[in-house]
């Protein structure tokens, strides 16, 4: 099995309201990936940090394996979720992959 975890913080000119209505929408796409996407098991999107984040919103997936990774990367509909979605409204992107 992969993870693919991701910590996105929003642009800053985005009002709370806008950063609200923007989470969720990352939320309900991303999260309607599953059983779109080959070898996608798991994902989740947390929306909800403390005060103490200094992240807007967590993608937490699991993947079969690399391979699905890669496809799960370049799938038309991660791909639409992402260009409509998500860079638009995101000003950094960390990534982490593993293996578990």
């Amino acid at each position: 099995m992969v993870k693919h975890i991701i910590l996105w913080q929003l642009k800053d000119e985005l009002t709370d309201a806008q950063k609200a209505e923007v989470k969720a929408d990352i939320k309900a796409g991303l999260e309607g990936l599953k059983g779109v996407v080959p070898g996608l098991e798991e994902i989740h999107v947390q929306i909800e940090g403390l005060a103490s984040s200094n992240a807007d919103l967590m993608l937490d997936s699991t993947l079969v394996d690399e391979e699905a990774l890669k496809g799960y990367a370049v799938h038309p509909a991660h791909v639409a979720v992402a260009n409509e979605k998500v860079r638009p409204f995101t000003k950094s992107r960390v990534c982490l992959d593993f293996e578990q």
